[in-house]
């Protein structure tokens, strides 16, 4: 029976662990949930390289990748080394075009190098900005699920979302997207499955959602 199982492999947004994910359950019958966690970046590894260390992680054939935010960004980077069964993204973006003005600015002028990333140490700075300022009344909620608070990782992965250099969209990636989503307005998505009411932090207050739909997704 176990040989039949489909194995989901889901990675956690910027900063973020795996216990986003706590609340996501899928039947057991058929499906078997692994947690990725983030690595520590090597000294000027490329997100490309980066993606293939990932791949060391993933012990099966045949997978499910699924990642939210940046974990989505790393998760279409993995799929160029294996190749996935579903490769599905929540709250993220699949190309360039799809980041916001205020990302594609820092961009262009190359300011993110100036971010303050050595303060995020503070949990509830590091909160504000993996997960927008929406949340500040439920900060308490969320610090739990912040632990990746590393300088060097925190540099590399806010250069690597801003400079993602994607020009079309992976054709066979499936994209669920919140239509209040802060950090990637929803305005700026192209060809999604909108979860209305969903934020960019809905992997964990619309779990019900991912619990009830991901089952089809996958096997559609």
């Amino acid at each position: 029976m176990n040989q039949d199982l489909i194995h989901v492999y889901f990675m956690p947004g910027m900063a973020a662990n795996p216990s986003i994910f706590d609340n996501i359950s899928l039947p057991e019958t058929q499906f078997k949930i692994h947690k990725l966690y983030w690595l520590i970046p090597l000294e000027k590894e490329s997100l490309e390289e980066y993606a293939l260390r990932m791949t060391k992680n993933i012990k099966h054939e045949n997978v499910v990748l699924l990642g939210v935010s940046f974990g989505g960004i790393l998760v279409q980077e993995m799929s160029k080394y294996i190749k996935p069964r579903k490769l599905i993204v929540v709250s993220s973006v699949k190309t360039k075009h799809e980041l916001p003005t205020r990302m594609k600015v820092l961009r262009a002028t190359k300011a993110y190098k100036l971010l303050p990333t050595q303060l995020m140490s503070n949990i509830d700075l590091l909160a504000k900005y993996a997960f927008g300022n929406t949340i500040t009344k439920r900060i308490e909620l969320y610090r739990k699920y912040l632990s990746v608070n590393d300088k060097r990782y925190l540099d590399w992965a806010i250069e690597q979302v801003i400079n993602w250099n994607q020009e079309e969209a992976m054709p066979e990636v499936i994209h669920v997207h919140g239509e209040k989503d802060a950090v990637f307005p929803y305005a700026n998505i192209k060809e999604c499955i909108a979860v209305k009411g969903g934020t960019h932090i809905m992997i964990i207050n619309k779990y019900k959602w991912f619990n009830e739909n991901l089952p089809q997704l996958i096997l559609s």
